[in-house]
């Protein structure tokens, strides 16, 4: 962190201005923020940053490279959601971080988790510009990463959602996107490229061509779709769609459905190297292999305390249990027991991930206390060019979980984002 940034911004804060900052963002995306804003953005060393993006850049492309790794992550696609015509890469990508200090007390960046699927980058843009024209925050003080201005960067958002379609042909879709807590990027995302949001469940199939209602009524075919419906929810709400997903549609995808479970949490296992204690990738192990004793080896191996015994009382405070295509940190425990280990069914023990808890540090000098961040970047990769880092959006929080659901009743604590010295 900046402390001299830091001081500044904290003695000059009035709650007046927190009140202006919410007013701002609700004029700008036309609804409440309904999810927690931060009263302050983090003010971090670039070098910080692109040190996270050059690791998550470089994990990503280890993952795609990797046949091996691919073929056993599509073994995992569920049933019903491996869909056609799979784009040679992910369109979107996040990778977010935990600062850890490690063992020479140097705080250093650690990865949570990495995701081949879009964020709030349109609404993160409104964001960063609210804290500065609100804050009155100063032009050499950037947000944009891969060598982007914001003119830069919204083209190339354009260019990876729309690739050159007629935004009238593409649409972005979500489970219920009107009763979604990110539906003001949604409609910050509509605002700029000039394409629809649409409920997936209200997509028609008329021939090989997908279709949506457009504003006036009228039945316009779909070119592209930038989807934003996770598996999770349609598999947990048990939506039925009204088309068959696996069809090989005559459609583009921005962001292939596929590519969500193909970089997901399925992927840390694969990345986590106990022989090489620098390793950005905390250990990790799928839980079959750790209750089979593999898994419990390698974790071992790789300096994690575990208790000797395997008791049905035992508990493992230094491990996480993660479902892995969970998201917004659904069905994540704590201190998990080995009961609670092995009452998750022989057949589904695939689905789950133990991972070493890591301890943030809490970096972030507020009048509320030492606030901890989680840093997520966020990357594009358009068709025909390369996985560039463009922005990042930062969680406060002081509880066990940085999400804005698990910081409830906080006060700067919740969505934020970075700025940092152009010089």
């Amino acid at each position: 962190m900046i402390p001299e940034l830091r001081e500044r911004f904290n003695g000059s804060y009035t709650e007046s201005r927190y009140t202006a900052l919410l007013s701002y963002l609700t004029k700008k995306s036309g609804i409440e923020i309904e999810f927690r804003v931060a009263e302050t953005p983090v003010f971090v060393p670039r070098s910080l940053l692109d040190e996270m993006a050059e690791e998550g850049r470089a994990l990503a492309n280890r993952l795609i490279s990797d046949t091996a790794y691919l073929a056993a992550a599509r073994r995992a696609i569920p049933q019903g959601y491996s869909v056609a015509n799979e784009t040679p890469h992910p369109h979107f990508l996040t990778a977010d971080f935990a600062l850890v200090r490690n063992a020479g007390g140097e705080l250093v960046p650690r990865l949570v988790e990495i995701q081949a699927f879009p964020s709030v980058f349109a609404y993160q843009v409104l964001l960063c510009t609210a804290y500065r024209e609100v804050y009155g925050l100063p032009d050499t003080l950037g947000v944009f990463l891969g060598g982007l201005d914001e003119e830069a960067y919204l083209k190339l958002l354009a260019l990876t959602v729309l690739d050159g379609h007629d935004p009238k042909t593409v649409v972005l879709t979500e489970v219920d996107p009107h009763r979604q807590k990110t539906r003001s990027d949604f409609y910050c995302t509509a605002k700029r490229l000039g394409i629809a949001v649409v409920d997936i469940a209200e997509l028609k199939p008329i021939g090989d061509r997908l279709h949506y209602v457009d504003a006036r009524g009228r039945l316009v075919p779909i070119e592209r779709i930038y989807n934003r419906a996770i598996a999770d929810e349609l598999i947990g709400r048990q939506i039925q769609l009204p088309f068959d997903l696996t069809y090989p549609w005559n459609v583009e995808w921005a962001g292939h459905p596929n590519w969500y479970f193909l970089i997901s949490k399925f992927s840390v296992p694969w990345l986590s190297d106990p022989a090489n204690p620098h390793s950005v990738v905390p250990p990790a192990v799928f839980l079959s292999d750790f209750l089979e004793g593999r898994g419990r080896s390698k974790l071992a191996a790789a300096g994690v305390p575990l208790p000797a015994g395997s008791a049905s009382d035992t508990v493992y405070s230094d491990l996480l249990l993660k479902p892995l295509f969970s998201f917004a940190g659904k069905g994540i425990q704590f201190d998990p027991t080995q009961a609670q280990l092995e009452a998750i069914p022989e057949e589904r023990r695939g689905e789950y991930l133990v991972q070493q808890r890591m301890t943030f540090v809490p970096g972030i000098d507020t009048p509320h206390g030492m606030t901890q961040a989680e840093f997520r970047i966020l990357y594009l990769w358009p068709d025909g060019a390369g996985l560039t880092p463009a922005l990042s959006l930062v969680r406060l929080g002081r509880g066990k979980m940085m999400g804005v659901d698990h910081n409830k009743n906080q006060a700067w604590v919740g969505a934020s984002a970075a700025f940092f010295p152009l010089r």
